[in-house]
């Protein structure tokens, strides 16, 4: 990854926990910032390496992810306080992701996304155990009009605790009935079952290998990057477990959805097209 020094401090975006800030940098670039000082450690910046360096390596949108030298004295001006410490706490390399300007948050209700597309990104959060990827916190956005995927520091979460991952390798996804992207998959399901045929094999021990020397090694404290590696190609092993997991609940959004719209039926009393509001917000046409 493209080492950056940051040159200012802009601002707090106070939407998470960590506490992410916009920082400028000396290659003229505007760079979300999280920090090793920040609650969740540095494990949350070694999960967004390897998970939106992963997602790029199998052709979806990540905004570029650099390495971010953070001198700490870029706080002294700071009127907060909790930011002074943040940036005190922090000195050397953070990780920054290239700023969207413009971008917006991905409402599935006003983005229609393709199910093969929500498929790979639904497979690779099942993947890396991904759970924060729900209607409450997407983590998707909209920019030129496609989906991009940023804030993978969530995934990967059994690292946090290594003598217990190996239990997690067929673990299923928490939360998959709540992924922002299952309608969209449900729409076609079977979608799901070509993305991991397709992806699947494309993941080995070489390309894994490759994303986990991207991470910084002061990130990964004493914990070697082939620990990832065999892990995650124990958790492509053990996938049946974590795919008809995804699978069924497919199913059951699918027949969910087939209900709700009999329902709908019975209840249009031949009243016109023109007149159902509900399909309009359904549609975005608002």
């Amino acid at each position: 990854m493209r080492h950056v020094t940051a040159v200012r401090y802009a601002a707090p975006l106070r939407e998470g926990g960590s506490l992410p800030g916009l920082m400028e940098g000396d290659d003229l670039g505007t760079w979300v910032v999280k920090f090793r000082g920040a609650g969740q450690g540095k494990a949350a910046l070694v999960a967004e390496v390897v998970v939106g360096e992963l997602a790029r390596e199998l052709g979806l949108a990540v905004p570029e992810i650099v390495v971010v030298e953070v001198d700490p004295r870029l706080g002294r001006t700071e009127p907060d306080q909790e930011v002074q410490d943040l940036l005190r706490a922090s000195a050397g390399p953070n990780l920054g992701m290239d700023y969207l300007p413009g971008s917006i948050t991905y409402d599935p209700l006003a983005f229609p996304v393709a199910p093969e597309l929500a498929a790979r990104v639904l497979w690779l959060d099942a993947l890396s155990l991904n759970v924060d990827r729900s209607w409450r916190n997407p983590n998707l956005l909209v920019w030129g009009s496609g989906l991009w995927l940023i804030d993978h520091g969530a995934a990967l979460y059994p690292h946090h605790d290594w003598p217990s991952a190996d239990a997690a390798v067929g673990r299923p996804l928490p939360g998959v009935a709540d992924h922002v992207l299952l309608p969209a998959v449900a729409a076609r399901p079977e979608a799901f079952v070509e993305a991991d045929a397709q992806l699947a094999g494309r993941v080995d021990e070489e390309l894994l290998t490759a994303v986990l020397e991207r991470v910084p090694r002061d990130w990964l404290d004493d914990v070697p990057r082939g620990r990832y590696v065999r892990w995650l190609l124990a958790r492509l092993a053990a996938r049946a477990a974590w795919r008809d997991a995804v699978v069924a609940a497919l199913e059951s959004a699918d027949g969910g959805a087939r209900k709700a719209g009999a329902k709908e039926d019975r209840g249009r009393s031949g009243r016109p097209d023109w007149l159902r509001a509900g399909d309009w917000l359904r549609t975005g046409h608002a």
